[in-house]
C-alpha cells in the first residue's frame, strides 16, 4: 500500500514565535509539511497564489487584511480550499464570522500538538472540526438576536465611550433614536447598562478595542 501523501501547509500568523510553534507541533507529523508562512494578510493571499497548499491556517488578527477577509477571499478563488482558523480570539462572534468566511476548524492557540495534527489531516480530508468549548460558543451566538447595522455604529461608539448627544450628532440621528437603539442592544446582549453591554461585546468578539 503506497505512503499516504504529505500535506502541503500554509501557516499565517503576524507574530513569528507563535509561526515557530506551530510549526514545531506540525513537524511531529511526518505527513505535514510547512511550505510557506505569512505575517500579513495579504502576503498569505500570495503565498496561497504561488503554493496552492493543501491546508492554510490562518490567524483571525493580521496586519493589512484580517484573517476573515482572508479566508474569504482565499473561498473566492478557490471553493474548494481546506482552511483552519488558529486565534487567541474566543469570543462567540469571532468563531462565527470565521466560519461563515469558510474555516472548517477552529482552535485557540493553546491547542495541543496531537489535536492540530489530527485537525489538519481531517480538514484535508474534507471534515469539519470543532472542540466543545468552540461549539458551545457557536452555539451561543447563533442562539443570540443579531444586532442591526445602526445598532453596531451604536455599539462601536458606546465602546468609545460617546455619549448621546454625540452619538446623535455623529451618527446624524435623534437623541430619542439613539436612546432606542441602546436600550435595543442592552437587551440583544442581556446587559444592565452601557458598561455591561460593551463588556460583553467585546468578550463575544462583536466589538474590538
Amino acid at each position: 500500500m503506497p505512503d499516504p501523501p504529505v500535506i502541503r501547509v500554509l501557516l499565517a500568523d503576524d507574530h513569528l514565535v507563535v509561526r515557530a510553534g506551530v510549526r514545531q507541533l506540525l513537524s511531529l507529523s511526518a505527513r505535514i509539511e510547512v511550505v510557506a508562512e505569512a505575517s500579513t494578510g495579504r502576503e498569505t493571499l500570495d503565498l496561497f497564489r504561488r503554493h496552492q497548499p493543501d491546508v492554510t491556517i490562518v490567524d483571525l488578527r493580521m496586519p493589512e487584511m484580517s484573517g476573515v477577509d482572508v479566508m474569504k477571499a482565499i473561498r473566492a478563488e478557490r471553493p474548494d480550499a481546506r482552511l483552519i482558523a488558529l486565534s487567541n480570539c474566543e469570543g462567540a462572534d469571532d468563531i462565527y464570522h470565521a466560519v461563515e468566511a469558510g474555516a472548517q476548524a477552529y482552535h485557540f492557540k493553546t491547542v495541543l500538538a496531537d489535536d492540530l495534527i489530527a485537525t489538519v489531516e481531517a480538514v484535508y480530508a474534507g471534515e469539519k472540526r470543532f472542540d466543545g468549548a468552540v461549539a458551545a460558543r457557536l452555539g451561543e451566538r447563533v442562539a443570540t438576536p443579531l444586532l442591526s447595522p445602526r445598532e453596531l455604529d451604536v455599539l462601536r461608539l458606546m465602546v468609545k465611550g460617546a455619549s448621546t448627544e454625540a452619538m446623535a450628532v455623529q451618527l446624524e440621528i435623534a437623541h430619542h433614536t439613539v436612546k432606542v437603539h441602546v436600550r435595543n442592544i442592552l437587551g440583544k446582549l442581556r446587559a444592565d447598562n452601557r458598561g455591561h453591554a460593551v463588556a460583553t461585546a467585546i468578550q463575544r468578539g462583536i466589538v474590538h478595542l
